[in-house]
């Protein structure tokens, strides 16, 4: 899968993009293989909000080759992995999952990622705004390990969008991978997530 369909060309001028519906918005397939290159998981993982399947063709290709994968879920049915999955409604942790990597609604991020961790997740990673951030108070009261920032910037519309032939780029939102870990104590490490695995600095 590639990062855009053919169709989308990314503009000169930067832009913003609808608010989407049930917030279905697309992250380049990057931001998923890099946050797999530079972070340990417990498998297999769980995406609750899989979309189009971007992070699940990402875990699958790593996880294949040790006969583990991503079990994909989404509450709506959008073509890829099993739709009608209420994620905040479940009672356990999915298929024998033992992480959860997912870019949830970011109005929900609170609720997704205090889920994650009750229901028994070791390990959590989600894409956040990082325009949020200063006002999660919440965040301090979880075991949040890491938090990487994406650069450059990706552009994240929504699925809407890219299906009607919309060009992509130019986003104005800046993202980041918040990592939680089980047991976790003590202050976050903010790290750079780099789009090329040779710019990154150990």
């Amino acid at each position: 899968m590639t990062d855009l369909p053919k169709n989308a060309i990314a503009p000169i001028a930067a832009h913003k993009f609808k608010r989407q519906r049930n917030e279905h918005y697309v992250e380049p397939n990057w931001v998923n293989r890099r946050i797999f290159d530079v972070e340990s998981f417990c498998w297999p993982i769980w995406d609750p909000s899989c979309g189009w399947g971007r992070i699940g063709d990402a875990a699958s290709k790593l996880g294949g080759a040790r006969g583990v994968g991503c079990i994909s879920t989404d509450l709506i049915r959008r073509g890829y992995g099993i739709g009608g999955i209420d994620f905040l409604k479940t009672k356990k942790m999915r298929g024998g999952a033992r992480s959860i990597v997912c870019n949830p609604p970011f109005d929900l991020m609170q609720e997704f990622a205090e889920h994650a961790l009750r229901i028994g997740a070791e390990r959590v990673a989600m894409i956040a705004l990082i325009r949020r951030l200063p006002a999660a108070r919440w965040l301090q009261k979880t075991p949040l390990a890491c938090i990487w920032l994406m650069t450059p910037r990706p552009s994240m519309p929504s699925g809407g969008h890219i299906r009607d032939g919309g060009k992509v780029g130019g986003g104005t939102q800046d993202f980041c991978w918040l990592i939680w870990e089980r047991g976790h104590v003590g202050p976050s490490i903010v790290k750079w997530l780099h789009r090329n695995r040779h710019d990154q600095k150990a």
